[in-house]
């Protein structure tokens, strides 16, 4: 093997909305970002290809050879408009780059580095519609408060419609937000991604448009106060209003359509987007008989601060099975959704090991590793094997997790 060249992990900065997807997905801190560029550090990364199958645009997904001892630096690439062309390296030395690497990278090109291909059934999804450059321009038709008031966190159903613009979307798909303005470097505004909560037909049946379920963001992860670009703009928006849109993005994270198909989801807060699109989808089929089960665990700190609460206690029992979770109910216990899920163990045992029966997580990224552990522990008590299983779910497209 020639120890002289390497393959270097690089990302197009044209193609790139700067979603923060790929950065948040790498377990071992080799991507950064900038105000311009999201660039991968030559010395930490290890090939392991997490962040790639997580990236709506691709962008995540470039190689090029380079010599060992000067591949492109961190400040090369965050004064890069465009990914450079590629240099020129003896054939020899390009055969030898390590079977391991070339093996690594061809895995996730193909979209099989721990994360889960769309349903066999789901429909087709368009993808990379409109990019920053040239955006779909929508109108604000609604914009309405889900919380109370009262409430500590103010969350909205925005509603956006798109006229005579074509933007075919499918439930568990996200549209990319460009707000207005430019950064405190005098860029313009990241992009950033909304799951879409309506179904395929719109919001409202027959009309070109979209739902989003959005947070007024204040502070951060830590509690400090800060004021969200995107949230805040959002929240803002008066009808009339127009919207740049990109997108749209996924095609993964798609719900069936195969008769007899169940659903098993799990959320918190904003996660239920998605949810509320698969679920207004099998509302509106209902008397289609098509659908399998969906159960449904949704977590939240207290009632009022849970979206779509109302609607979904109008949805018949027959319908839909709710579990509610909630953990800052004064002078009672801390409930979260891996809680529920232990509670309701033979019916999720069952559905784990049904063929037919896929699990969509979406919420805050601290609820992912509950929610698995809560899945161990109902298969320790069901004779099931939660590791293999869980392989098999990913590989048959019946396991999608997006936390952020």
């Amino acid at each position: 093997m020639n120890a002289d060249y390497a393959l270097q992990h690089l990302i197009d900065p044209e193609v790139c909305i700067r979603c923060n997807t790929c950065e948040s997905t790498c377990p071992i801190g080799a991507v950064t970002h900038d105000a311009r560029n999201y660039v991968v550090d030559f010395a930490r990364c290890n090939a392991c290809n997490a962040c790639i199958p997580p990236c709506p645009t691709g962008a995540i997904d470039h190689w090029q050879t380079v010599r060992r001892s000067t591949p492109y630096t961190l400040d090369d690439q965050l004064g890069w408009d465009s990914l450079p062309t590629p240099v020129e390296v003896e054939t020899a030395a390009a055969a030898d780059i390590p079977d391991e690497v070339r093996r690594l990278t061809a895995a996730a090109s193909a979209g099989v580095a721990g994360s889960a291909s769309a349903p066999w059934s789901a429909a087709s999804p368009c993808v990379n519609l409109f990019a920053p450059s040239d955006p779909a321009i929508a109108r604000v038709t609604g914009n309405y408060r889900l919380t109370a008031g009262d409430a500590s966190a103010d969350i909205r159903h925005i509603v956006l419609d798109f006229g005579s613009t074509a933007f075919p979307v499918l439930e568990g798909q996200s549209i990319g937000i460009v707000p207005p303005g430019s950064d405190e470097s005098g860029r313009p505004h990241y992009v950033r991604l909304y799951s879409i909560a309506s179904p395929r037909d719109g919001e409202r049946p027959g009309y070109n448009n979209v739902a989003l379920t959005v947070k007024r963001v204040g502070v951060d992860h830590d509690g400090r106060p800060v004021a969200g670009t995107a949230s805040n703009y959002l929240c803002n928006l008066a009808i009339g209003d127009e919207v740049q849109v990109v997108g749209p993005y996924g095609a993964s994270y798609l719900m069936p359509n195969h008769p007899r198909s169940s659903l098993m989801m799990i959320c918190t807060g904003t996660g239920s987007a998605p949810m509320r699109a698969m679920t207004e989808r099998r509302r509106r089929r209902r008397a289609l008989n098509e659908g399998g089960e969906l159960l449904l665990f949704f977590g939240a700190r207290v009632e009022h601060e849970l979206p779509y609460f109302g609607p979904l206690m109008k949805l018949p029992k027959d319908f839909i099975d709710v579990n509610f979770a909630y953990s800052r109910v004064p002078r009672q216990p801390k409930v979260y959704v891996q809680d529920r899920i232990r509670e309701r163990a033979a019916t999720v045992a069952r559905l784990l090991a049904d063929d037919d029966c896929y699990i969509y997580v979406c919420g805050l990224k601290g609820m992912e590793a509950g929610v698995i552990d809560a899945f161990r522990d109902v298969c320790v008590a069901h004779r099931l094997e939660w590791d293999s299983l869980q392989s098999t779910l990913v590989a048959k497209g019946r396991l999608h997790i997006e936390t952020y």
